[in-house]
């Protein structure tokens, strides 16, 4: 077992002991056909706004994720990735249901002594990595639901490979925005002629129960995973701080499956940039700490023409993340802040688990006093159209040009 496996990106290789992998419909899925699917197998919530161009869809009872999203009303293109097969299924798979969403709520850590992925004192092994039930299977509660919003609630109690137990109350509320008012908060514009829909989900997580959460017996953190179609055409960027190793750390952290070759992830220095090719081909992750970290991390489509950014709450000073890492760890504080995973085959002559990339960000590590509440915001934009208008936003807010972007890429 590799233990630097990390994320969602872990069970990946689960495609030798979970269901078959499923592509979605050839070619690009429109957000009524995927309303529609989803409709048909659970109850699905749709936020709009005034004009029902730009629409959310969210599930409550897969842990109230974004499944998907549009700017086009019910003929635009759908931006989320679902696993139609899992979904589909009325059978529950043992250690993770994979239903896909652009937006959905988990609690770190996966891997190491603090782990609530894996029971007191069991190896850490894929074959006893199980997902929480709470954040893999069972439903989130609704609050609250209007037009523009919903908010969802959910107790769970989780134990870590520790042994301590932790209770605990998380709310998510899931909120549509205007792209242009959420660009106006990282000082650009909206262009004439580039459109989009824009959404965030707002978490917190409270401590209910009679003791303080201790780092030395183990903290949780929050964290949220969007999973996106990929294309040959897809590129992740990273920005990163630079500056010394020394000072700031480690660039890149390229080792979750091995590292990741030299043509599929590209380092700027100067710039403060990684490239990472989207395309579904190469299983491979990359992660960021929190002396490199910015806000921001997106990704660019060529073929779909779909800009893509997300922008999360990075407290200053970051404090200290949970790691993950499948082992005992010497250092259970020192993970990554934003993820970025893409799927591909776990060996050669074998099958993805599923056409898709991921873009992950977390919360600090969490401790909290009893009755102690902690928050974490993650923002999703999907943009489109005017190319030129696109390529001011992208070089604006993720400091990179559009064609740089496609030339990671090989269409």
């Amino acid at each position: 077992m590799n233990t630097k496996l990390l994320g969602l990106s872990t069970l990946l290789v689960m495609s030798s002991i979970a269901c078959k992998s499923t592509q979605p419909p050839s070619g690009p899925t429109t957000f009524g056909d995927d309303l529609a699917f989803l409709q048909k197998h659970a109850d699905t919530i749709v936020l709009s706004d005034a004009k029902g161009e730009a629409q959310v869809a969210i599930v409550p009872a897969f842990q109230a994720r974004v499944m998907t999203s549009t700017s086009g009303g019910a003929s635009g293109l759908s931006h989320g990735y679902l696993h139609r097969e899992r979904i589909a299924s009325k059978t529950p798979t043992p250690h993770i249901n994979v239903f896909g969403g652009e937006d959905r709520f988990w609690i770190g850590p996966e891997g190491g002594q603090f782990s609530v992925f894996f029971a007191p004192g069991a190896r850490f092994e894929l074959a006893d990595w199980h997902t929480p039930a709470p954040i893999d299977s069972e439903a989130f509660d609704v609050v609250e639901t209007a037009a523009d919003h919903a908010i969802f609630r959910k107790r769970m109690g989780l134990t870590n490979w520790s042994g301590t137990t932790f209770d605990l109350e998380v709310t998510r509320e899931v909120r549509l925005r205007d792209p242009s008012q959420v660009l106006a908060t990282m000082r650009v514009e909206l262009p004439a002629g580039v459109r989009g829909v824009a959404f965030e989900s707002l978490n917190s997580v409270v401590n209910l129960g009679k003791t303080a959460w201790k780092k030395d017996t183990g903290l949780l953190s929050i964290w949220i995973l969007g999973m996106f179609p990929a294309s040959p055409a897809a590129t992740v960027v990273v920005p990163f701080q630079t500056g010394t190793e020394s000072i700031r750390g480690p660039i890149v952290n390229d080792e979750y499956f091995g590292k990741i070759p030299a043509d599929r992830l590209r380092v700027k220095h100067d710039e403060g940039l990684l490239l990472f090719r989207a395309d579904a081909r190469h299983r491979s992750k990359l992660g960021v700490g929190p002396k490199r970290a910015h806000d921001v991390l997106g990704s660019w489509d060529a073929k779909s023409g779909v800009l893509t950014i997300v922008q999360y709450s990075l407290p200053k000073p970051p404090g200290e993340y949970v790691n993950s890492l499948w082992k005992h760890q010497d250092d259970p504080y020192g993970g990554d802040v934003v993820n970025s995973y893409n799927d591909g085959p776990s060996t050669p002559g074998r099958a993805g688990f599923g056409n898709f990339y991921e873009l992950e960000t977390s919360s600090p590590a969490l401790a909290l006093r009893p009755g102690e509440r902690a928050n974490h915001a993650h923002r999703t934009l999907h943009l489109s159209g005017d190319q030129a208008g696109l390529e001011r936003i992208a070089k604006s807010v993720l400091g990179v040009h559009l064609g740089e972007l496609a030339s990671v890429a090989k269409p």
